[in-house]
């Protein structure tokens, strides 16, 4: 069974920085992506950085050179460095994965964690 617990949220002023973490089980990164979403009230779903089995890592334009997507796969766990953080990057965070690549669409992704909430004050 996948699953995905993600931590490491809270609340951070603007400028600040935060690492998010999930921890993976019932998969490999062998075979799997995995990645970080994010949706803030009254907005779609988007897509922020995920990593295939290629090697491959997708950033959306808004976060690159900000956040930092990073995996150990000795404990299965993916991290999300996230600096210089903006008012506009509040929104719940959501660890999700797939079998094969993924992109920049986070409803391609099939499995995914609760979330954990990132507020960013002004």
């Amino acid at each position: 069974e996948v699953q995905l617990v993600e931590s490491g949220g809270g609340l951070v002023q603007a400028g600040g920085s935060l690492r998010l973490s999930c921890a993976a089980s019932g998969f490999t990164f062998d075979d799997y992506s995995i990645g970080w979403s994010r949706q803030a009230p009254g907005k779609e779903r988007e897509g922020v950085s995920c990593s295939s089995p290629d090697g491959s890592t997708y950033y959306a334009d808004s976060v690159k050179g900000r956040f930092t997507f990073s995996s150990d796969n000795a404990k299965n766990t993916v991290y999300l460095q996230m600096n210089s953080l903006k008012p506009e990057d509040t929104a719940v965070y959501y660890c999700a994965a797939v079998l094969g690549r993924c992109d920049y669409d986070p409803y391609t992704m099939d499995y995914w964690g609760k979330g954990t909430q990132v507020t960013v004050s002004s």
